[in-house]
C-alpha cells in the first residue's frame, strides 16, 4: 500500500502500528494475553487508525470501545498487560511449575524471549499514544480522553511490574518469570483462590464468602483439628481428607470457607464441587496434579442414595487406586449425616435373604463408607452456653451497644421463635439486630431534626 493510498495517519505511525501488528500476529505462546476484550479492542483500534476513513467514525468509534474495555476493568493497559502476562496459561508456564529452569526445553526458552520483547513493545503504547495518534487522524482540536487510572497491582503482581519496568529487555526476565509461575501458578488457579467445577470446567469465583476464621467461636477443638490439617497441605506434607458433620447451622461450611481467608497468601486455593458434579471428581485430581497451588476440595451438604456414581467417584478419590494420591489436593466434605449413604430397614438383610450371600458385608460397607475419611470432626448442636458465647462473640465484633442481659434475653428469644440455638442462628440474629439499631438511630436523628 502506498503513502498516497494510506489515511490521514502520518507515515511515521503508520510504520509504528504496522510494526506493531505484525508483532501481535507473530506471538508464539502468549496470544492470549490478546485475547479478552481489551487485548481484541486494542488491536480493533490498530487497525482502524492505520485503515481510518475520511471522516474518521471508525477510528473514533474503535477508540471508545478500547476505552471502555479498560473502564470495565478498571486497568490501565500497561496494568492490565502485565497481569495477562502473569496469569497467562501456555505450555511455558506449565512446565515452568514442574521442572527446574535448567530442565526447560531450549525451543520453549526462545519462544518466551520473543514474545516478552514484543509484550514490551506493546506495553510502551501507551493509551496516550494511541490518543494522539486518533487526533491526528481525525483532526481533532485536542486529544481523546485517556484512561490512565485504575485499580492498581497489588503484592507480587507489583513486585514483578516495577521488575520489569526497570528492565531494558524483557527477555532477560526469563528465568525469573519460570520462578514465579514456579510459585504462584498460572492460569484461573493465578488469578482466582476461589473456584466452582461447572459444566466440565473451572470458574473462578471474584467475590469469595469474607468468612474470617476469629469470627466463628464454639468449637475450638475442631477449628485447631481442621488448621492443624491444613497446615500439612500448605507444608506439602501427605494431608488427610476430612469429614465435618454434625447439627446444621453449627458452622461446618463456614468454618471450611475462612480458611480462603486465613491462608491465601500461603497459595491455598478452595474449589467447590456439587455433589451433581462429583462423578468428575478423579477427572478433576488429575487436572490438579503439579500445579503449584494447594487445593481443598469443597465438598458441602454430602449424602448418597445407593447405586450413586458420585458415591464410587469420591471412594476412588479417598481410597485411590494405581494413579498416586497428589499432594497438593485434599477433600473437605461437611454433612448432617454420620453415615453418608442413606439406608433404610428393607435393606438390612434377614435370614432367609437368598439374593445376596454377603448381604451383611453389603450394609457394612454403606455404614463405614464415612470411615474413609482420614479425619472426622463431630458438632453438636450448640446448647444454651454456646449460643450466648457466640452471640457474645459476633455482637463485641460487630460494636452493638446494648446491656449484656438485653443481648442474652433478646437472642435467647430469636433462637426460640426462629431456627433453635445453632451458629447460623446467632449469626442471623446479630445481622438483624444491627441493621434494626441502625435504622432506629438513623430515624430518631431525623425525627428530632
Amino acid at each position: 500500500m502506498d503513502n498516497q493510498a494510506m489515511p490521514m495517519a502520518s507515515t511515521s505511525s503508520y510504520t509504528k502500528i504496522q510494526h506493531l501488528q505484525r508483532q501481535a500476529a507473530s506471538l508464539l505462546l502468549y496470544q492470549s494475553v490478546l485475547q479478552g476484550e481489551v487485548g481484541m479492542a486494542f488491536l480493533e483500534l490498530l487497525q482502524a487508525i492505520r485503515y481510518t476513513e475520511a471522516d474518521a467514525r471508525g477510528c473514533l468509534q474503535a477508540y471508545g470501545s478500547y476505552f471502555h474495555a479498560l473502564a470495565a476493568r478498571n486497568q490501565n493497559w500497561e496494568d492490565y498487560l502485565i497481569t495477562q502476562l502473569l496469569f497467562c496459561e501456555n505450555p511455558f508456564t506449565k512446565l515452568a511449575q514442574q521442572r527446574e529452569f535448567e530442565d526447560l526445553p531450549p525451543a520453549l526458552i526462545a519462544a518466551v524471549q520473543h514474545d516478552l520483547q514484543i509484550l514490551q513493545n506493546l506495553y510502551e503504547c501507551s493509551s496516550a499514544s494511541l490518543s494522539e495518534w486518533v487526533q491526528g487522524v481525525a483532526h481533532m482540536p485536542i486529544s481523546p480522553v485517556v484512561w490512565y487510572k485504575g485499580q492498581e497491582l497489588v503484592g507480587v503482581e507489583t513486585k514483578f511490574a516495577t521488575y520489569l519496568q526497570e528492565l531494558d529487555n524483557w527477555g532477560d526476565a526469563l528465568e525469573e518469570l519460570a520462578t514465579y509461575y514456579r510459585q504462584y501458578g498460572s492460569g484461573l488457579f493465578a488469578e482466582y483462590r476461589a473456584l466452582r467445577w461447572q459444566a466440565g470446567q473451572f470458574i473462578g469465583i471474584r467475590y469469595s464468602d469474607p468468612i474470617k476464621l476469629n469470627a466463628l467461636v464454639g468449637y475450638e477443638s475442631q477449628r485447631d483439628a481442621l488448621l492443624k490439617n491444613t497446615e500439612f497441605l500448605l507444608s506439602g506434607e501427605m494431608a488427610l481428607h476430612v469429614l465435618l458433620y454434625g447439627s446444621r447451622g453449627s458452622g461446618k461450611s463456614s468454618l471450611v470457607k475462612s480458611l480462603l481467608n486465613e491462608y491465601s497468601n500461603r497459595n491455598l486455593c478452595l474449589l467447590e464441587v456439587a455433589k451433581s458434579d462429583l462423578k468428575d471428581l478423579p477427572q478433576i485430581v488429575e487436572h490438579l496434579r503439579g500445579v503449584s497451588q494447594k487445593f481443598i476440595i469443597f465438598v458441602d451438604d454430602l449424602s448418597f442414595e445407593e447405586d450413586d456414581d458420585a458415591f464410587k467417584a469420591l471412594k476412588v478419590v479417598l481410597e485411590g487406586n494405581l494413579t498416586a494420591r497428589p499432594q497438593n489436593v485434599v477433600v473437605y466434605a461437611t454433612s448432617n449425616r454420620r453415615h453418608l449413604i442413606r439406608e433404610f430397614f428393607v435393606d438390612r438383610p434377614a435370614p432367609k435373604d437368598n439374593e445376596e450371600i454377603h448381604a451383611w458385608d453389603t450394609m457394612q460397607e454403606k455404614l463405614s463408607f464415612s470411615d474413609r475419611f482420614g479425619l472426622t470432626l463431630t458438632f453438636e448442636p450448640a446448647n444454651q452456653k454456646t449460643y450466648l458465647k457466640i452471640v457474645q462473640h459476633l455482637a463485641a465484633q460487630a460494636e452493638i451497644n446494648i446491656t449484656q442481659e438485653d443481648l442474652e434475653f433478646q437472642a435467647l428469644q430469636w433462637a426460640t421463635r426462629h431456627n433453635g440455638r445453632s451458629g447460623r442462628t446467632a449469626r442471623q440474629f446479630i445481622d438483624f439486630l444491627k441493621a434494626d439499631l441502625k435504622v432506629f438511630h438513623a430515624n430518631s436523628n431525623t425525627s428530632n431534626t
